[in-house]
């Protein structure tokens, strides 16, 4: 018994150093983005001030489906953009030829996802939109098969990719854009919040982990070397640079498109960074089985991509060994050992949450957010074990199995 215990203490407070060690860097990692995004705020401000603002011609791309809740107004947060009557002005006035065009594409005219698309499309006649059928896919990350075919039509040179569950604020083109002022910047992306979009125990959960989990690993990974990937959610690119990268074409077969879409850039030799903009990621698991499902396919994508970063991982998470410590420490007869290291798991974990969500993403449920983390803390370990045990993952109601490098083939 005696052994047991000193085993599980230690285990447990080498944890408790990692992951604490992990959180000082995530605070760090917070005050750099917070400084970074900052300096774009002075600058779009300067802009504004001096009416020369950074206008140039944006194609949006928005692979589709079918029919997910709240589809068609997450599409209308995209057409009530402030860029598009500055565009209009600045055409006007002839300083400029300017111009934005939203693509949707689907595998077939049929999709449902489309006839949303269509609908919303109508009520804003002086956007330009056109549709695109790509087929069933021709190999197997179908969202790319998409991306594929609304490039050979893209009219304009500075794509920007986004996700169909997500909702944005109306200076979010003008923020994605604004990087590309700079030359050397390839590819741009931008941080998302977790939103439980009907709701429930799960759904906020999963929600939690978007916000907090993932957004201190991009803190982190900011401050330890430049950025070198890309969040799904929210991809742009100069057309020189994914045509530099041999096309989307080149992606077909890799589970993380994103990741692969920003390190490729980056290997060539630009810059990936981040924009100011924060954008909501609309959770739609509300049953604890999707839920579960979603957010273990996220792992074992990351595990696969990034082999070595994901099995370091397991260092980050908190609670786990907070539990192990108090587990430990009860077996020698210490509660009070017990109790201080599950209090410092907690409180370690809900400063985090506080951190990222209060001074990077703006989280307008950060109360519930830092109650809800610690309990999502101990399932992302959870997750993250569950990642080792099988390569295979159910996408869109298909199963992939995931091979070396991220690659993936339908099983």
């Amino acid at each position: 018994m005696q052994y047991a215990g000193e085993s599980l203490l230690a285990i447990g407070l080498f944890g408790l150093v990692t992951s604490t060690v992990f959180l000082g860097i995530v605070c760090t990692g917070v005050r750099r983005l917070q400084r970074e995004a900052w300096l774009q705020e002075k600058d779009l401000r300067l802009r504004a001030e001096r009416d020369d603002d950074f206008l140039p011609s944006v194609t949006l791309m928005k692979p589709l489906h079918g029919v997910e809740p709240g589809l068609a107004e997450n599409l209308r947060s995209f057409y009530r953009q402030d860029y598009f009557p500055l565009v209009t002005k600045r055409a006007l006035g002839g300083r400029a030829k300017t111009g934005v065009e939203f693509l949707f594409c689907a595998r077939t005219e049929a999709d449902a996802g489309l006839a949303v698309a269509r609908q919303v499309a109508a009520e804003f006649p002086h956007i330009a939109t056109r549709i695109v059928t790509s087929g069933e896919p021709w190999a197997a990350n179908a969202k790319v098969c998409s991306l594929t075919a609304m490039a050979k039509v893209a009219a304009n040179d500075i794509w920007v990719i986004s996700d169909s569950d997500v909702r944005v604020t109306p200076d979010y083109l003008r923020r994605v854009v604004l990087p590309f002022a700079d030359e050397k910047v390839g590819c741009v992306t931008c941080l998302y919040r977790g939103i439980a979009a009907e709701g429930g125990m799960w759904s906020r959960l999963e929600a939690a982990g978007m916000t907090i989990e993932m957004s201190s690993g991009v803190a982190a990974a900011n401050l330890m070397e430049p950025m070198q990937f890309a969040l799904g959610p929210t991809m742009a690119a100069r057309r020189e640079c994914v045509a530099e990268i041999g096309g989307f074409e080149s992606m077909v077969d890799f589970c993380a498109d994103d990741f692969v879409l920003g390190n490729q850039i980056a290997k060539h030799g630009h810059t990936v960074t981040l924009a100011s903009a924060v954008i909501d990621h609309m959770v739609l698991n509300a049953s604890f089985l999707e839920s579960i499902k979603h957010q273990v396919r996220w792992m074992k994508s990351t595990r696969f991509s990034r082999p070595k970063g994901h099995l370091g991982t397991a260092l980050t998470f908190g609670m786990p060994f907070g539990l192990l410590a108090f587990a430990g420490a009860l077996l020698l007869g210490h509660p009070v050992v017990a109790g201080g290291a599950l209090l410092f798991a907690l409180a370690g974990r809900m400063l985090q949450a506080w951190a990222v969500g209060h001074f990077v993403v703006d989280d307008p449920r950060l109360a519930k957010t830092m109650l809800l983390f610690p309990l999502r803390d101990l399932m992302g370990f959870c997750f993250w074990a569950l990642s080792y045990t099988s390569r295979r993952i159910l996408w869109r109601g298909e199963v992939y199995e995931l091979l070396e490098e991220g690659r993936m083939r339908k099983a």
